[in-house]
């Protein structure tokens, strides 16, 4: 799963990289490299041939815009997969822009149909929706959403983590198959959000739909019209479609609904004592949520309610990991294979892939297809969403990042990625290869179209230059074929914002001060 990106309003992790590295508020431009860009290698490795992956790609939402283009996790599945290719490394150029003064990552990204970016950005004063252009990556429009109570907390009480455990606001949002931004504020209000193209060429946003869930949701939040509330504040996390149209939505206190776009008609359900800190996924035998202590399938009833269809417990561990937002499991379900579903869980010595069998008539002694433990003891954990492809798993390592100073000086993770493969009869699961690859926060990509994965590396330097690159890895045997500098510095270092490969070949990362492009130059 993608979490805490975009929390970028952190005042005294922004101050010290204004006293390190000279940053002084400016209009967007390009992201300032950090001192020692030119001491480190540009370039690695060797263009790579496309090999394109057999298989089948997920099934296509009708309510999603087409899979690759739709939203954080590329489809209703979660799968992180694209059908076209991304950059294959031939002489990759890099193209950047600068957001904000303080902040600007823009994390989830989306296209519409002719291309052009829908994102979120997150910045001091707030998030934005933007309209970008694929190439210049400049502004075309905007649309200002609140702020979040934890920027305001984090401020007034000067604990920051307060911001970089919060997932709510609007990170996760969907493109729709109307090319709108469906997605929840840090009202409790769910928003539908449509761009047009002015008379005089430019562009704006425009409220399409605007869906109130105070009625179901305690929203007595902290702002600064009300520092100090006596009520609770359950913030919205994420929001989806099911294949009948209705919007589904989960907060972090662990309240499941519905809208009904068609009659506004809002039913929730709460699932008492367990967190949703991760987005959700969709298929058309039901949506597959996972909380700090059960993976759920959930169905609508006829009037929307959610109801649960399967609970699935798994071992979450005593306590929360460095890398980990809380004590669960880190990732967004994955519906794959035949009828598989795929989580992590987050056991104490070494995190566990499990897949587990979907169908509402498995017995719950059959559920569990397999469990298997992945990366080195005592130091295995990811908070971020699974690819799968067929009947392949591939998961990363983010044990010991917290947030963008967790790095600074030179210092990474311990790292590594795996694949694993659940074998074809279905009678358990096997490791096909691990890398030693260091990507310690990024929602990783594969593009099905060239065979390649794509992560956002970092290893450790002597010299306490922070360089961060577009890492590529064959998905067949795990080696690195190439990768491409972005940038140094942590105004370079994503935070949990995911890759996306956009649909003319470029692959595209938010970056703790805006968003980073990396195309093939031929």
């Amino acid at each position: 799963m993608f979490r805490r990106a975009l929390n970028c309003a952190v005042v005294p992790a922004v101050a010290v990289f204004v006293a390190m590295y000279g940053i002084s508020p400016a209009q967007a431009e390009e992201i300032p490299k950090a001192p020692g860009h030119r001491l480190v290698s540009q370039y690695d490795g060797g263009p790579a041939a496309a090999a394109p992956l057999p298989g089948e790609a997920p099934p296509q939402h009708p309510y999603l815009a087409p899979n690759g283009r739709s939203g954080m996790h590329s489809d209703a599945a979660g799968s992180a997969t694209s059908p076209w290719s991304g950059p294959l490394g031939k002489n990759p150029k890099v193209t950047s822009e600068k957001i904000a003064a303080l902040g600007g990552e823009c994390a989830t990204a989306t296209f519409d149909t002719a291309g052009r970016l829908v994102t979120v950005c997150g910045t001091f004063s707030g998030f934005k929706v933007k309209l970008l252009d694929p190439q210049t990556l400049a502004t075309l429009a905007e649309h200002q959403l609140p702020q979040r109570s934890s920027t305001v907390e984090a401020i007034t009480s000067l604990d920051f983590s307060k911001i970089f455990k919060d997932t709510s606001g609007g990170a996760y949002f969907y493109l729709d198959d109307q090319d709108r931004a469906v997605l929840a504020d840090s009202r409790q209000h769910i928003l539908r959000l449509a761009h047009s193209q002015n008379p005089d060429g430019g562009w704006k946003f425009t409220v399409d739909a605007d869906w109130d869930l105070t009625a179901h949701v305690p929203h007595d939040c902290v702002g600064w019209t009300n520092l100090w509330p006596s009520g609770t504040c359950d913030p919205v996390t994420s929001v989806m479609p099911d294949w009948d149209g209705r919007i589904w939505w989960v907060t972090r206190q662990g309240r499941v609904g519905t809208v009904d776009p068609t009659t506004s008609r809002i039913r929730s359900v709460r699932l008492d004592g367990e967190e949703i800190q991760n987005s959700f996924s969709v298929a058309q035998d039901g949506v597959s949520i996972v909380t700090d202590h059960a993976l759920y399938s959930f169905r609508a009833t006829a009037d929307g309610t959610p109801e649960a269809q399967w609970r699935q417990t798994y071992d979450r561990g005593t306590g929360t990991k460095p890398g980990s937002v809380n004590q669960g499991s880190g990732t967004t379900p994955d519906l794959f294979g035949d009828g598989y579903v795929a989580i992590t869980d987050n056991a104490d010595d070494r995190m566990n892939v499990l897949v587990y069998r979907r169908g509402v008539d498995v017995p719950a002694d059959r559920r569990l297809v397999c469990k298997v433990p992945v990366f080195a003891s005592g130091a295995s954990t990811t908070d971020n969403s699974l690819i799968t492809w067929g009947n392949s798993i591939v998961v990363e390592n983010n044990y010991g990042y917290e947030n963008p100073t967790s790095l600074l000086l030179g210092k990474s993770v311990v790292g590594g990625v795996s694949r694993i493969d659940v074998r074809p009869d279905g009678s358990g699961c096997d490791t096909v290869w691990h890398s030693a690859v260091r990507s310690p926060s990024v929602v990783p990509k594969l593009s099905t179209g060239n065979g390649l994965l794509y992560f956002y590396e970092k290893e450790p330097n002597a010299w306490g230059i922070d360089a961060w690159y577009l890492t590529a890895v064959d998905f067949r045997t795990g080696e690195r074929r190439w990768r491409r500098l972005t940038g140094t510095g942590p105004l370079y270092d994503n935070n949990w914002a995911p890759i996306t490969l956009g649909p003319d070949g470029t692959a595209y990362v938010g970056v703790f001060n805006g968003i980073v492009a990396v195309r093939d130059g031929g």
